[in-house]
């Protein structure tokens, strides 16, 4: 269920009980804390019990509570401002191992990612990315890095690889101005999406550039003006975004993209490694003994 959980609070008010009203009122005000409790503590933190929260989010017209609270997070992720990430995340936290819980995040992203991602999709990236004239890479502010790690590997492969990891929009729009039809465009956008992003790539699809997007909806600001979509599970770790799995859809893009251009690289990296050498581009390996 994608609605509005507070729209949908709002049209059902007239309806509920006392226990429903409680629940509701606390919602409303603080949803940014009520996403990420079970229903027991919910009911607790409320004064209403387990129970009540459940048939709650029935009445409500999901399918259960880990489907209202679902709802709850995904609207959490687009509202929240960097300070409430950091009462959420404290809250979140409690007295539980800060390392052990991250990882385990992590872990659980990457194994849905690997589910979720279209593979039909993925294979198609691919090849727009083989044939594209020129290729444009988008991902302001807290992507930039996975822009800039995605770059620096297309272009041993490519010629014509463009990083753009402009914030503003008229930077951006000065950026891929040149994008055509025989270009394709990676753009990279997760909460709280960069406005800069998906003006660029809805933009670059007027242009006739196939336009190709990482992200973690479908349905996501930036999923609405791709031709091909990654999809990548993120999460917010205080005000910290975690893009583990979006780097993990990376590295096997590139890894896919490597192996259809096998004998030009070897070529490449062959130049390449007596170019390094006589420069001493790398530290030498020392030999303790």
């Amino acid at each position: 269920m994608s609605r509005d959980i507070l729209l949908l609070l709002q049209q059902k008010a007239s309806t509920f009980s006392k226990g429903q009203r409680l629940l509701a009122r606390y919602i409303t005000e603080s949803y940014d804390k009520a996403a990420f409790m079970t229903a027991s503590r919910l009911g607790k933190t409320v004064g209403v019990s387990e129970s009540t929260v459940v048939r709650f989010a029935v009445e409500l017209g999901y399918d259960g509570y880990p489907d209202m609270q679902k709802a709850m997070q995904d609207m959490v992720l687009n509202r929240l401002t960097s300070f409430q990430r950091i009462e959420v995340a404290n809250e979140r936290i409690g007295n539980q191992d800060v390392v052990s819980m991250v990882v385990q995040s992590d872990i659980d992203k990457l194994q849905q990612t690997a589910q979720m991602l279209d593979r039909a999709d993925f294979q198609a990236a691919v090849k727009a990315i083989q044939g594209g004239k020129k290729i444009y890479i988008l991902g302001g502010r807290s992507v930039a890095p996975l822009a800039n790690f995605l770059g620096y590997y297309l272009n041993f492969m490519f010629e014509a690889v463009h990083i753009v990891t402009v914030s503003g929009a008229s930077e951006m729009f000065e950026k891929v101005i040149g994008a055509g039809a025989d270009d394709v465009v990676i753009a990279i956008s997760f909460p709280r999406y960069s406005a800069a992003t998906v003006k660029g790539a809805q933009y670059c699809r007027t242009t006739g550039a196939t336009v190709i997007g990482l992200t973690d909806n479908r349905l996501s600001p930036l999923g609405q003006h791709c031709d091909h979509i990654l999809l990548a599970k993120s999460d917010m770790v205080s005000f910290v975004d975690s893009l583990t799995a979006p780097l993990s859809v990376i590295n096997a893009l590139i890894v896919a993209l490597a192996a259809d251009r096998k004998h030009m690289l070897e070529k490449t990296f062959n130049t390449l490694e007596h170019v390094w050498e006589e420069y001493n581009v790398y530290e030498k390996r020392v030999d303790d003994r």
